[in-house]
């Protein structure tokens, strides 16, 4: 009654998405709402909110989003714009690029990690070269 914007406009803009335990998807993911994956994903995710893997979840791609909370296991790269949280149970064999990271003692991490703010830059191989031999 007081909002300015309809019902359906609500809803998308707050959409969110779920592959739920027992279902195996084989490709590329994009998504502008929340996602959830308590599957297996075999292929890369990009949203532009939160990525949550659930306990069971399963990614072998790179992932890319907002805000993140790995629970299950990635094995891929992952970018995220501000806060990665590795959860206990989780294992991730990969790197990160993320402006904050929290990750619980238990949690398994291999790889490297680039920290920094909004504006994450990767390094190629190349200006690694040039930077080792001046």
């Amino acid at each position: 009654m007081f909002n300015s914007k309809s019902r359906s406009e609500e809803t998308a803009s707050h959409t969110s998405t779920l592959v739920g335990a027992g279902t195996t998807i084989t490709g590329d993911i994009e998504s502008t709402g929340d996602i959830r994956i308590d599957g297996v994903l075999k292929g890369n995710l990009k949203a532009k909110s939160k990525v949550i893997i659930g306990t069971d979840g399963m990614v072998e791609g790179d992932i890319e989003g907002q805000h993140a909370d790995i629970m299950g296991r990635v094995t891929g790269k992952i970018k995220v714009q501000e806060l990665l949280y590795l959860h206990g149970s989780s294992i991730l064999n990969g790197d990160i690029y993320a402006g904050k990271l929290q990750i619980e003692p238990t949690a398994v991490f291999n790889g490297k990690c680039n920290m920094g703010g909004a504006n994450i830059v990767e390094l190629n191989n190349s200006s690694i070269a040039n930077a080792v031999n001046q």
